[in-house]
């Protein structure tokens, strides 16, 4: 039985790697996608007031941004979806929280219901996980876990 080569590491020094990787969460040994979810957090609970359309401005920038920056990490790389590549979670999890209510509780909830669609990974995220290549696909199934986690928030918000 062979032991399954490490992957590569990013370049610390370039800056694209270092946003994609997360500031540098997406480098931790086990769950890479969590830490990523993590750095998120306080950058969604820090975003000064803003409008919801401003937000989805942001958002929508950062998604953009993304496909980019996982792309050309992913070909430096030589490794398509790296797992420390976590950009992906950032905007996934931005993507969760757009109009929910203020409050820790809620950013708890965003956090669970997101690392849960992300990892699940129901239809048609799996699919699009599979067979959408490059910095689109990176970023298109955490979008989607992103929005399926967003539907559930604001049910949860507005009807229990």
């Amino acid at each position: 039985m062979s032991a399954k080569a490490p992957l590569p590491r990013p370049n610390w020094r370039n800056p694209i790697h270092v946003l994609a990787f997360g500031l540098g969460s997406g480098a931790a040994p086990k769950a890479p996608g969590t830490f990523g979810t993590l750095v998120a957090v306080p950058i969604v609970w820090l975003l000064p007031e803003m409008s919801l359309w401003t937000y989805l401005a942001l958002t929508l920038a950062m998604a953009l941004l993304g496909v980019w920056l996982c792309h050309v990490t992913a070909r430096d790389l030589n490794v398509h979806d790296h797992p420390g590549i976590v950009w992906d979670e950032i905007v996934g999890y931005m993507i969760t929280m757009a109009a929910a209510p203020q409050g820790w509780q809620w950013l708890l909830l965003g956090f669970v219901l997101f690392r849960f669609f992300d990892i699940v990974k129901p239809p048609p995220i799996k699919q699009i996980d599979r067979h959408v290549h490059g910095g689109l696909g990176i970023m298109l199934d955490d979008v989607l876990a992103g929005v399926f986690a967003l539907i559930c928030l604001q049910l949860i918000a507005n009807f229990i």
